[in-house]
């Protein structure tokens, strides 16, 4: 059985999109993470104890007529990535 998440995001930085994109935007995100989540489960570190004080999810290209579900979901898969690589930033490393 999955274990009920709280996942909290105090600020979300996009560039160069509409003042208006950013609530369909985020949206986009919390479906797709949601998604992945469901899917994929917590990585293995959060599982212990889950405090990230930061998280960079990096960056990506967007294409020019993407739509804001599409890069919800690019910034939510991004994001997901991350958590995965905080929680075993050692494997991560070795690369």
């Amino acid at each position: 059985m999955m274990p009920d998440i709280e996942l909290d995001i105090d600020e979300l930085v996009l560039h160069g999109f509409a003042p208006g994109d950013g609530e369909h935007i985020g949206a986009a995100i919390k479906r797709e993470l949601a998604r992945l989540f469901a899917e994929q489960g917590l990585p293995a570190g959060l599982r212990a104890d889950g405090a990230i004080a930061r998280l960079d999810g990096g960056a990506f290209p967007v294409a020019p007529a993407a739509t804001t579900a599409a890069i919800g979901a690019q910034v939510a898969q991004a994001v997901y990535g991350g958590l995965a690589r905080s929680a075993n930033p050692a494997e991560h490393s070795r690369s």
